[in-house]
């Protein structure tokens, strides 16, 4: 059974900074790309960045280049995002996702994957 955890989130301040992870079981983590999303109350589902089963490719959503950064640890089977420079508007759960790497990173980027996570919850005030 495939699991995603996220862990993480939390409340913070405007300028503030978090570092989002995701744990994942019951698939061969290093033969999928990697994504996260997010959901404000009221809106829809947003893709946030992807990563390739190597880690060698990364892909962000405008709304986030230049503050929040994809990496993955394969040997730990995890995956992050590091929130910097976090605003108001940043404020949603935040979802990991799993597609297997023959899928590509614009199958993540269009909304879609194979395995959900639950989300946690990040709040940032201001």
């Amino acid at each position: 059974q495939v699991q995603l955890a996220e862990s993480g989130g939390g409340l913070v301040q405007a300028g503030g900074s978090l570092r989002l992870s995701c744990a994942a079981s019951g698939l061969t983590f290093s033969s999928y790309a990697m994504g996260w999303f997010r959901q404000a109350p009221g809106k829809e589902r947003e893709f946030v960045a992807s990563i390739s089963w190597t880690g060698g490719s990364t892909f962000l959503a405008d709304s986030v280049k230049g503050r929040f950064t994809i990496s993955r640890d394969n040997a730990k089977n995890t995956v992050y995002l590091q929130m910097n420079s976090l605003k108001p508007d940043d404020t949603a759960v935040y979802v990991c996702a799993a597609a297997p790497s023959f899928r590509g990173l614009g199958y993540l980027s269009s909304g879609y994957a194979d395995y959900w996570g639950q989300g946690t919850q990040v709040t940032v005030s201001s």
